[in-house]
Formats: C-alpha cells, sequence, structure tokens
C-alpha cells in the first residue's frame, strides 16, 4: 500500500483544503449587469417580444375562430331540425282530415260487419304511424279553455262544468313536440 500525500498546491484546488479554496474565489467579483452591454441581446429581446405578440394575436384569431364555427354548426343544426319538424308538421297536417274521416267512420259503424274491423285496423295503424313521428293528441275535455290549443266553436250551458271549461271536442287537435299543428274544436261551457 502506498501512501499517497494529498497536494494542495494544484492549480483547479479541487484537492486544497476548503479555505484555500474559499481564498482562490474572493479576487473574482460578478460584473454588474448593468455595466455589460450586449447590443446584439436587446435586438433579439425585442424580436422575441414581438414574436410572441403575433403568436398572442394568431392565436386569438384561432380561438374566434373556433368558436364562430361552433355557433355556425349549432345555429344550422337548429334550423336543420327546425326545418325538419316543420316538413314533417306538414306532411302530418295532410293526414289528419283522413284520420278524422276513419275517426267518424268507426264511430258510426254499424254492428257485426267485418270491413269495419278492418277499418278500425287501418285507423289504428295510421295513429301509430303519427305518434312515432311524435305526434299528441290534445287532451281538451274537462280542461280549462286555452286559446293556444283550442278553438271554440261555441258557449253553452252546463250542469257539469264549470264556465270556460271544455265540454266537448267537436274534432281533435294534436301537437307535434312543443308545437301546435292544429288547435282542438271545442264547446265551452258558459
Amino acid at each position: 500500500m502506498s501512501n499517497k500525500k494529498m497536494r494542495t498546491d494544484e492549480p483547479d484546488g479541487k484537492n486544497a483544503p476548503e479555505k484555500e479554496r474559499e481564498n482562490m474565489h474572493e479576487d473574482y467579483t460578478e460584473p454588474e449587469e448593468s455595466a455589460v452591454e450586449y447590443p446584439a441581446l436587446d435586438e433579439l429581446k425585442s424580436q422575441l417580444a414581438a414574436a410572441q405578440a403575433q403568436a398572442n394575436e394568431y392565436k386569438d384569431g384561432w380561438q374566434r375562430s373556433v368558436a364562430d364555427f361552433q355557433n355556425y354548426k349549432r345555429r344550422t343544426d337548429a334550423e336543420r331540425a327546425e326545418t325538419y319538424q316543420v316538413a314533417v308538421g306538414n306532411i302530418i297536417r295532410s293526414y289528419l282530415p283522413v284520420m278524422d274521416d276513419l275517426e267518424r267512420a268507426l264511430a258510426n259503424r254499424p254492428e257485426n260487419l267485418p270491413w269495419a274491423e278492418g277499418i278500425e285496423l287501418i285507423c289504428r295503424k295510421l295513429q301509430t304511424i303519427l305518434e312515432s313521428e311524435g305526434l299528441k293528441r290534445i287532451d281538451a275535455v274537462g280542461k280549462m279553455f286555452d286559446p293556444n290549443l283550442h278553438e271554440a266553436i261555441s258557449q253553452e250551458d252546463s250542469a257539469e262544468q264549470e264556465s270556460g271549461y271544455v265540454i266537448a271536442v267537436i274534432r281533435n287537435g294534436y301537437m307535434l313536440g312543443d308545437k301546435v299543428i292544429r288547435p282542438a274544436m271545442v264547446r265551452v261551457a258558459r
């Protein structure tokens, strides 16, 4: 085993004792930041600031474009749904007189005729198809008269109903979704 002696005279001070390392750095002083001038650094800082401002401008424009597109998409989806609802309403409205005729025929049908059962089956199928498209019958009898849902054709004295209530439905009214496509034609108690 060799005994190696620690050298303290090395210039890098790796093996120097702690005090000597401290003394090595005493003479060095940091230059003041304002005393050192870097003309290229100032130019780079201004270019960086300009690039960041332009990037922020582009980002704001992009965010506005995304928001505008989302609003456009929502608006066109709502318009498309509205157009579909109007088209379906127009088609259904054209079938309502057929439904009325079938219901009147069934209300006055003769007994024990096989074709009457076929008419009833056709009427139920038509009702099922229209209901699957969102058609709902307006329930009117016994309800308070509402000019948004009902069309009064007469007022009659009634012992069973209070004044302003519907006592009879002459023609059924229908709603498609939340819109009235045909108000119910009713008689109202006086």
